[in-house]
Parts: structure tokens; C-alpha cells; sequence
């Protein structure tokens, strides 16, 4: 059998996820721990068969209580399926019973899963009390006061409400470049000033995607930050564990094998996957030839390289517009071609049992020039 712990969201009906009314309404026994009588209500409504007395004191399994965990876990019967249990928030931050639990029903073998939910702590005011004007703006405002902004704007702003993750992409790619503006502006004295309000921009649309995959029960802003502080750690043992790297380059070397050793990393066929289309035709080449490099596979020598090599490009790009030739569409071309050879070399270098960093340049040159003379051209 399966236990699903589910978010019921702070209590009002209007905040409870899509994710955690699908995961009470699938299981065949559904319990709502110290749920409000107007949320248990809608839950009804909404097609949950709620069992009422089916955990003798509610607020003690809330708390992790031993004997109420012991109580309920004694009552769990296989042959009367899988049990969802609704608990106040998300179980992940505002029930305290989640790990005593979790370690009980493991101990008993019951498979369990996490349905999150919107935190208690969010929008608190809102459930409260309509909405009221935030302080001034002369106060200095936290993580979650953000975070909390945010959720009030899903509820109270008519355009913040319409939005989902796909109409947000435009604002997203704009506000990341208005960060690199800010970048690359000749320095001033509102330089500084200018970059710290771009990257609250630039934030605010990751707050924003993670509030709307709060709603559905996808993931939180927690799950963000802890998914980005993993990867940091995993990727930098020189750092945090007791690993020795001798200098970048051995740095970027060892950052490309463990990112293939993470799950994205495993679903890739090509180390040149993980760049995404995106990107500018030419921004995209340039990553595509670093990530290649870093493997070795690169031109002995950069002498002969032009120092105004901005003016070259800009001579081609003026050649490309002469003879009727797109050149966006032109360096996209070339960006599939290069994908598609170094596909094939990746290919072929793994049928011989080689690795492409641990081959000389010959090789490399040997399968290239293979790769050139079949399909993959």
C-alpha cells in the first residue's frame, strides 16, 4: 500500500493546490488532519470521501506524538488501499509529526510519497484579514517577506493571477538581459545601484515560477534553493569535501564528469545537449566549441587569431547580407552541423571504448574527418 502525506495549503479552500485535491481524491481512504470546517467542506464538494475519527487525537499526530503515530500506523490495513493524509501547510515545513512518521511507516514497510502544498506561513496575513498596504518602502524587507509578496500578488492582482509559465518566458528572457545591460554600462555613480535593482527584477521572475508550481503542488521555492545548493556541493568536492584540483582547467574537467553523473546529465546523449536552442546562433556556437574543447577537441594553436575580431565578424555579417543570406539563419546551420559531427564522434569514440579527454588530437581529428564523410555532415 501507499501512504500520500498531503499539503491541505494554509486552510482557505481557494489555496489548496490542484496537485493535492487530485492526490486525495485518488486514494481510497482520505484523511484530513485538523482540517477547518469550511476547507473540509469543499473537499467534499470537490468528490473526497473524508474519513471522520479515523485518527483518535489529531494535534498529537501533528506534534509527532509516538503513540498517536503508533495508533494510526496499527490501523493501516493493505487490503483497504492507499491512504492519504491531508495535513495543514506543507508537510515539509509546518508538520512537525512528518519524520517520526516517515521512519514509523518505513519501519512497517508502507511505501510513502509527499504531495507539498502552499505554506502556512504564506499569505497568513491574507487568510487573516483582506488585503491591507505593506509598510513603507523605507523598511528592509526578508526572503520571506518576498515570498509571501509574491503569493499575495497571485491572489489579490488581476494580471499577476492570469499569468502562467509559458506567458512569463518573454519578461524572464528581458530581465535577464536588462541585468547584462546593467553589466555592461560605463561605470557611474548609479552603476552599482542600477545592477542591484536589474537582479531584483531578474529574482522576482524566479520567485514568480516557483509560486505558480507551489499552486500545483509541484515543487516550492524551498525545493528550488535545496535542488541549487546540492548541485553546488556535489559539483565543487575541492571545496566541500577533500578533493585536489590543480587549477580551472582541471576544475571544468571534473564539473563536466559530474554533471554527467546527475540525473539531467544521465538522460543526455551528447555533452553539447544541455546548451539550449535558445540562445543566439552565435552565443550557441561559442558554447558548443568550449564544451568540445574541454575535452580536447580544439585547434593546437590560437595564433593567426585576428585582434579585431569583431570587426571581422561585422565584415561577415555584411557579406552574408550582400549575397542575399540570412547570417542568423546561416550560424544556426553551422551550430547543427557541428552538433550532429560531434554527436557522431562522441558515438564512435564510445563504440571503441575510448574516452574523447583521454585521446590525442590525431585521434580526435581521425574520427572527425569520419564523422565528415557520412550522414552526419
Amino acid at each position: 500500500m501507499l501512504v500520500r502525506i498531503v499539503g491541505l495549503g494554509p486552510g482557505d479552500p481557494r489555496l489548496l493546490t490542484l496537485g493535492s485535491l487530485d492526490a486525495l481524491r485518488a486514494a481510497a481512504r482520505a484523511i484530513a488532519l485538523l482540517a477547518p470546517r469550511e476547507l473540509a467542506a469543499y473537499l467534499t464538494a470537490s468528490g473526497v470521501t473524508l474519513e471522520e475519527g479515523a485518527v483518535a487525537d489529531e494535534a498529537l499526530l501533528v506534534r509527532g506524538g509516538s503513540a498517536a503515530i503508533a495508533a494510526f500506523c496499527a490501523q493501516l490495513e493493505p487490503q483497504r488501499g492507499d491512504v492519504a493524509l491531508g495535513v495543514l501547510g506543507n508537510p515539509l515545513s509546518d508538520f512537525p509529526g512528518l519524520p517520526p512518521l516517515l521512519r514509523a511507516l518505513d519501519a512497517r514497510r508502507i511505501a510513502t510519497e509527499i504531495v507539498p502544498g502552499m505554506p502556512r506561513a504564506t499569505l497568513s496575513a491574507s487568510i487573516a484579514m483582506p488585503l491591507v498596504p505593506l509598510p513603507p518602502q523605507s523598511a528592509h524587507y526578508s526572503w520571506e517577506d518576498l515570498v509571501e509578496i509574491m503569493a499575495r500578488l497571485r491572489m489579490g492582482c488581476p494580471w499577476d493571477r492570469e499569468q502562467t509559465h509559458r506567458t512569463l518566458v518573454p519578461y524572464l528572457i528581458e530581465e535577464a538581459y536588462e541585468v547584462v545591460d546593467a553589466i555592461e554600462q560605463a561605470p557611474s555613480e548609479h552603476a552599482m545601484e542600477h545592477l542591484c535593482e536589474e537582479l531584483g527584477d531578474l529574482l522576482l521572475q524566479i520567485v514568480f515560477h516557483a509560486q505558480l508550481a507551489t499552486e500545483t503542488g509541484a515543487f516550492t521555492i524551498a525545493d528550488v534553493v535545496d535542488s541549487l545548493t546540492n548541485k553546488m556541493v556535489h559539483r565543487h568536492p575541492h571545496v566541500f569535501a577533500d578533493a585536489v584540483i590543480d587549477d580551472v582547467a582541471a576544475q571544468w574537467r571534473n564539473w563536466e564528469r559530474l554533471k554527467a553523473q546527475e540525473k539531467t546529465g544521465q538522460r543526455r546523449s551528447s555533452r553539447l545537449d544541455g546548451i539550449p536552442l535558445q540562445l543566439g546562433a552565435l552565443q550557441r556556437g561559442q558554447r558548443m566549441q568550449e564544451k568540445a574543447a574541454r575535452v580536447g577537441f580544439d585547434w593546437r594553436s590560437v595564433a593567426g587569431v585576428l585582434d579585431k575580431l569583431g570587426d571581422v565578424l561585422f565584415t561577415i555579417v555584411n557579406l552574408a547580407r550582400s549575397l542575399g543570406i540570412d547570417a542568423e539563419s546561416a550560424m544556426r546551420d553551422a551550430n547543427e552541423k557541428f552538433h550532429r559531427r560531434f554527436a557522431y564522434l562522441e558515438k564512435r569514440a564510445a563504440e571503441q571504448n575510448k574516452v574523447l579527454g583521454d585521446m590525442t588530437m590525431d585521434e580526435l581529428e581521425e574520427l572527425w574527418q569520419e564523422a565528415k564523410r557520412t550522414s552526419a555532415r
